[in-house]
């Protein structure tokens, strides 16, 4: 597989600071506003929205939330090896509240939707908005866009995205992952 780099570290961070302000522009002062990371890589993108939004400077605290979609996705049972379910950590209500949900990569829509699903599980919230870091256009499933996007890449198949995190992988990037042309 050949790897092309589409965010280094200093980029990965613009591209954080930028999404940061787009959210504070449209839902500052954050009251009755959540920002929910899905399991597992949208988690740590939501704690470093979270912790950034801090440092621009929120009047009160910020509710942040991490959702797990194990068992509302749609592949749940058509895997060889059983899923092994994160933590849903959400110590505030959903009912009425606008949600952003977080998440690294928007491909097909699935994990999206399992996300919706889980959700409700919690309540009704008034709005919800979609934060990714990465669109691959082109790939969908499901009619799911996102409201807040860091970068779109136009990928086909059999290309993967892979977003390390410090909080994770020790490093910051996000990668194209492609197959090497036969010759």
């Amino acid at each position: 597989m050949e790897k092309f780099e589409l965010l280094d570290p200093i980029a990965l961070q613009h591209t954080i600071t930028r999404l940061c302000y787009e959210l504070y522009e449209r839902h500052f002062p954050f009251e009755n506003t959540a920002i929910i990371g899905l399991q597992p890589r949208g988690v740590f993108l939501a704690d470093r929205i979270a912790a950034e939004l801090n440092k621009i400077g929120l009047p009160g605290k910020l509710m942040v939330g991490h959702l797990d979609v194990t068992f509302h996705r749609d592949d749940f049972r058509h895997r060889d090896t059983p899923l092994l379910p994160s933590q849903t950590k959400m110590d505030f209500l959903v009912e009425g509240a606008k949600v952003i949900l977080v998440d690294d990569v928007l491909y097909t829509g699935r994990t999206i939707r399992a996300g919706l699903d889980a959700l409700l599980t919690f309540g009704r919230p008034a709005k919800v908005e979609l934060l990714v870091l990465v669109d691959r256009r082109y790939s969908r499933d499901l009619p799911i866009q996102p409201d807040y996007v860091g970068r779109v890449v136009d990928t086909i198949t059999s290309e993967k995205v892979k977003v390390s995190l410090m909080e994770s992988d020790r490093e910051d990037h996000v990668w194209l992952l492609t197959d090497k042309p036969q010759k």
